[in-house]
């Protein structure tokens, strides 16, 4: 058995119980092999086991420990202490209103055991001001209305109507609803567990931001014994990450006057009726009244035929998805095609007729050979009908080059301006976009080389959507493995790139690898952007951001005008990254990085240390969405909803941005 293998193996007891048993790790494991090869089945395998060359790389407390090693966080960072729960107790007496919270629960064969489980879950829960309404549509097993019915009489807080015909789950969420009285909903299923903290959590966000109208929390799994792993840690408010999946899912809880000005659960998206839901609430209110709590809330229950477990378990609810976005789409005017890629969508979003010229601007100085790759894989590759490349040259002193230069002037669609100078980044795109004639710009580095024909379209396309600022692409390595799938603030002291490193085809953690997905910022190397933006903003900070940082200060004033950083992985380009200026290792360089990350600390020191498109319980320290030890939002003695606030809303406009020329 050759190295590799005796080390994958030796990670396999901990992958299966992270995986929820041999059945379902295996499941997983057969889908893995064949959509990514054994190339992704090893890195997951690598990821899980949190081991990198047989050693751990995490220590928490000076003790090395797996990194993505859960049941260990949770040990260190998820429990509440007798001590915790009376001053959790204490500050709910001190709630001068306290919201009543309506938990509604379908029911429908159920076993009885983990029927039991869930309703317990909300019995003790540590925030007594709740009812729990539960229809059971026409289960045939009488012993479940008579546990029912015993519990209605036991608790007063517990409603319970049963129906009389089967009516699927969306017409007993419905009746469900009719028992709730309380001001706000949240959606329990028969088979799954709240924290004990998680209605507290929920009350205590709705009295400080009493205008918000949604909540959702953090989510994991739990097994057939008990055993909860695969945590899903979700970003703030993320519409495009909702339209590629939901990301509400568990815990969700509603305004009530919310769902019934809109009539409750509708039928027709059963498997996929509180997707369809979300949809309808996200079209009548503001993104400012969508609040995130990154805590783990709810336990999913996970076992073969759950989508906890498998999202093929249950096909017909990826269809009813599928139906629910593009009624969506077409409720809201939005032209578009909606496409199931097996447990995610892709929206596909059409260009303005006839479609929009894009300015691709590109700085270069010399390097003759990788600017050809370049420029040639842009004319010989992009379908995309109508764009102009402006090629901003930085004193290029070489024959070989300046002879091309000429040659490239004499193309009807590229034009060479002169940028003389010391290399400044910021000002060498800022000249290029003053002659752009197009009304989109694209920011290309001359180091990269275009793979999908359709990379532009794909790019404009999201550019042009109204409320979106900058765009950027999936990089990769000349070898493959991911260069740019967006960029996270604050790692390493500043911004990283997610997934970095990984192979090409990885979906990432929770998907953010391979889903259209709002990010805080997008690198430069291939950033879209319409020019009337980019003019609004003053294009990249030339003073006192000259190389590194611009991108990612570009993306963040954006936000700041209300306009979202997105990255889309159906734009594809390799990049062969920092090939013609090198890295910043030389004392001269190093001064003028520490400088402009002085600055972007200076200026945007509130995001840097919560990214609302991140989540504050995974790492600074590594660009892999691995855990953090110890998280940046966790149970404290207090269990803080300030910080918990803070991290989501740093200031009064909610923040998605994302870049760097890293």
């Amino acid at each position: 058995m050759s190295r590799t293998a005796k080390h994958l193996w030796s990670l396999l007891g901990g992958v299966i119980a992270h995986g929820g048993g041999w059945k379902l790790s295996f499941a997983k494991g057969l889908t893995v092999w064949r959509n990514e090869g054994f190339a992704g089945l090893r890195y997951r395998m690598l990821s899980i086991g949190a081991v990198a060359d047989g050693k751990p790389v995490t220590k928490a407390n000076g003790v090395p420990v797996l990194r993505n090693d859960y049941r260990e966080w949770l040990k260190r960072y998820g429990q509440i202490d007798d001590a915790l729960r009376q001053t959790i107790r204490q500050r709910i007496s001190e709630f001068s209103v306290p919201p009543l919270i309506s938990v509604i629960m379908p029911v429908f064969n159920p076993r009885l055991d983990w029927l039991i489980a869930a309703i317990e879950s909300v019995r003790n829960q540590l925030y007594p001001h709740w009812q729990l309404c539960i229809a059971d549509d026409a289960t045939q097993n009488p012993q479940v209305r008579i546990l029912l019915e015993g519990y209605a009489q036991r608790d007063s807080r517990i409603r319970f109507i049963p129906r009389s015909e089967n009516g699927h789950i969306a017409q007993a969420s419905n009746s469900a609803l009719t028992l709730a009285t309380g001001d706000w909903v949240a959606l329990l299923d028969q088979d799954d567990l709240l924290a004990e903290q998680a209605l507290y959590l929920v009350a205590d966000n709705i009295l400080r931001c009493p205008e918000v109208q949604l909540l959702y929390s953090d989510e994991d799994k739990i097994d057939k014994h008990g055993r909860r792993h695969a945590p899903y840690f979700k970003s703030s408010w993320n519409p495009d990450l909702f339209y590629s999946h939901n990301l509400i899912t568990h815990l969700a809880i509603y305004r009530k006057s919310l769902l019934d000005q809109l009539g409750g659960f509708c039928t027709g998206y059963e498997g996929a009726q509180d997707y369809d839901l979300a949809l309808r609430c996200i079209e009548q209110i503001q993104t400012q009244t969508i609040i995130h709590i990154p805590h783990v809330l709810y336990h999913w229950r996970s076992h073969v035929d759950s989508t906890a477990a498998r999202s093929t378990a249950k096909p017909y609810a990826m269809q009813a998805g599928e139906r629910a976005l593009r009624d969506h789409f077409s409720r809201s005017g939005i032209s578009c095609q909606v496409i199931s890629n097996g447990n995610s969508y892709r929206v596909r979003y059409d260009l303005p007729s006839p479609p929009p010229q894009v300015s691709i601007v590109i700085t270069s100085r010399n390097a003759i050979e990788m600017l050809k790759r370049c420029i040639e894989s842009i004319l010989q590759k992009t379908n995309y009908p109508n764009f102009e490349i402006i090629l901003v040259d930085n004193d290029s002193d070489e024959q070989a080059a300046v002879a091309y230069l000429a040659s490239l002037d004499r193309e009807p669609n590229i034009r060479v301006v002169p940028g003389p100078g010391p290399f400044n980044f910021s000002a060498l795109n800022n000249l290029g976009v003053r002659h752009a004639e197009g009304s989109v710009i694209c920011l290309l580095n001359n180091d990269t080389e275009v793979i999908d024909a359709h990379w532009l379209d794909e790019l404009a396309s999201h550019a042009c959507r109204p409320g979106i600022g900058a765009v950027g692409a999936k990089l990769l390595y000349p070898n493959g493995s991911l260069q740019h799938a967006g960029i996270v603030l604050g790692i390493a002291g500043w911004a990283g790139h997610a997934h970095k490193g990984q192979p090409a085809e990885t979906p990432g953690r929770w998907g953010r690898a391979s889903l259209i997905s709002g990010f805080s910022a997008v690198t430069g190397a291939c950033l879209v952007m319409r020019k009337e933006l980019y003019d609004r903003l003053g294009g990249l900070n030339e003073h006192q951001l000259p190389v590194a940082c611009s991108d990612v200060d570009l993306c963040l004033r954006a936000a700041q005008l209300g306009q979202r950083t997105l990255w889309t992985p159906y734009a594809r380009l390799y990049h062969h990254e920092s090939a013609t200026r090198g890295y910043d290792t030389t004392p001269e360089k190093q001064t003028r990085l520490a400088s402009e990350v002085a600055y972007m600390h200076q200026h945007w020191a509130h995001l840097l240390h919560n990214d609302p498109a991140y989540n504050p319980n995974l790492s600074l320290e590594r660009e892999d969405f691995s855990l953090a030890w110890p998280p940046r939002a966790y149970l404290t003695e207090h269990l803080s909803a300030e910080a918990v606030l803070a991290a989501q809303y740093p200031s009064t406009a909610q923040i998605h941005p994302e870049s760097s020329q890293q």
